[in-house]
C-alpha cells in the first residue's frame, strides 16, 4: 500500500474553488492587494500545497503498514532519523523534526520503509507532537502486536520559534513507551543509547 506522499487531500481537491476563494479573502483581510503580480497565483499555489501537506487525511495510517511478514526475530528493531513535516493545529504553523521507532517483534514484522510511511501518514495533517508520538506507538502495537514499542519524536515548532516566546533552536522531545519497554529501564536505555550512535 502506498504511503501518504503518494496521496493528495481530496477534500482540498474537491473544493479547490472554495479553498482558493477563502485564501484570497484572508490575504485581503491581512491588508494585502490580491491583484498585485506576486499574489495573483498565491491562492492556487497554497491550495496545491494543502493537497500535499495535508495528504495524511487521504489514508488510514493502519493501512500504510500494509502486508506484514511472519518472522521469528524477537530482538530490537530500530528505524531512526525519520524526517517529518507537520502543521501545528493551534496556529497552523509548521513544525518538523525526526522520529525514531523501536519495537521487539513477536512473530510479525513490517517492511522498514512502512515505518517511515506510517510517520508520514500521521504527520501530514493538523497535529500536535504529543499525539503524533502516541499514534505511532499505538498503531504499531495494534497492527504488529509486538512485545514492546518505543517511539521518540523530536520537533522544532515555528509557533514557538517565530512568534510568541520567539525561542529559535529550541526542541521538543516526546516519547511513547509500550509493552516491555515500559517494564524495563534497561531496554529503554538500550534504545536510547542506540539512537546516539
Amino acid at each position: 500500500m502506498a504511503g501518504a506522499k503518494d496521496y493528495v487531500n481530496t477534500h482540498v481537491s474537491d473544493n479547490r474553488e472554495q479553498v482558493e476563494h477563502h485564501i484570497r479573502e484572508i490575504l485581503k483581510l491581512i491588508g494585502e492587494n490580491v491583484e498585485r503580480e506576486g499574489l495573483l497565483e498565491t491562492p492556487a499555489r497554497v491550495t496545491r500545497m494543502y493537497e500535499e501537506i495535508f495528504a495524511g487525511y487521504a489514508v488510514d495510517p493502519r493501512d500504510v503498514l500494509g502486508v506484514t511478514f511472519d518472522e521469528q526475530h524477537e530482538e530490537l528493531v530500530i528505524v531512526k532519523d525519520i524526517v517529518y513535516y507537520s502543521q501545528c493545529e493551534h496556529h497552523m504553523a509548521p513544525f518538523f523534526g525526526k522520529a525514531h521507532i523501536g519495537y521487539i517483534p513477536s512473530g510479525k514484522i513490517a517492511g522498514l520503509s512502512k515505518l517511515a510511511r506510517l510517520v508520514e501518514a500521521i504527520t501530514r495533517r493538523l497535529q500536535v507532537q504529543e499525539r503524533i508520538t502516541s499514534q505511532i506507538a499505538d498503531i504499531l502495537e495494534e497492527v504488529l502486536q509486538p512485545h514492546g514499542v518505543m517511539v521518540v519524536v523530536e520537533g522544532e515548532h515555528l509557533c514557538m520559534c517565530a512568534r510568541g516566546v520567539k525561542k529559535p533552536g529550541s526542541k521538543t522531545v516526546t516519547s511513547g513507551v509500550r509493552g516491555q519497554f515500559r517494564q524495563s529501564a534497561a531496554l529503554r536505555s538500550e534504545f536510547l543509547e542506540l539512537l546516539k550512535r
